[in-house]
């Protein structure tokens, strides 16, 4: 066994587009943390996301600090910064995007019982300590959560938009294929 190089990943991908076929919008509510949001950015664009919307205090490239997390990936992944997570939330449906915030609430649906079959989504993450915004999640009718068996009940943000996006884009495949 031995690992592939990057060029050879390269290559393989340069042959294979992703553009356009995953229909994912991330909503980025006030993160605090540059390495988090440059991360945010590496984690989706390895997994095709369209778009990231940058909101309130959210650091936007460039930023040293965000570089140093996303390698490069600021560079490749379109993002748009709103002064707000709610001015984000109204442009993404006015675009026609089915929003969900990822966020454990009274009625947030388990990750493993999400139906969703490719539509337009945003998925709004929310900040590191508080989560998603109280006056955001007032606009928003879906709420998703990971299951969590441990004693600290939460994940780092850029873990769970890692875990999610991996399943929706694992859901879209077996949906598209019927695997």
């Amino acid at each position: 066994m031995r690992k592939r190089s990057l060029q050879e990943i390269e290559n393989e991908h340069a042959n294979n587009p992703v553009t356009g076929l995953f229909p994912v919008v991330l909503i980025l509510d006030n993160l605090r943390s540059l390495h988090n949001v440059g991360s945010v950015f590496r984690s989706a664009e390895a997994m095709g996301v369209k778009e990231l919307f940058l909101c309130g205090y959210t650091g936007h490239p460039p930023q040293r600090d965000l570089h140093k997390s996303a390698l490069g990936a600021e560079f490749r992944l379109p993002w748009k910064a709103f002064p707000s997570t709610l001015d984000a939330i109204h442009h993404a449906k006015e675009l026609g995007y089915r929003v969900v915030a990822l966020e454990q609430t009274h009625d947030s649906t388990p990750l493993q019982e999400f139906t969703w079959t490719g539509e337009a989504l945003a998925l709004v993450l929310g900040n590191e300590v508080h989560g998603v915004d109280d006056e955001a999640l007032k606009t928003i009718s879906e709420a998703i959560e990971i299951p969590q068996w441990g004693t600290k009940h939460s994940f780092n943000v850029v873990v769970s938009a890692g875990i999610v996006l991996w399943h929706l884009r694992w859901a879209l495949n077996f949906s598209n294929n019927g695997n």
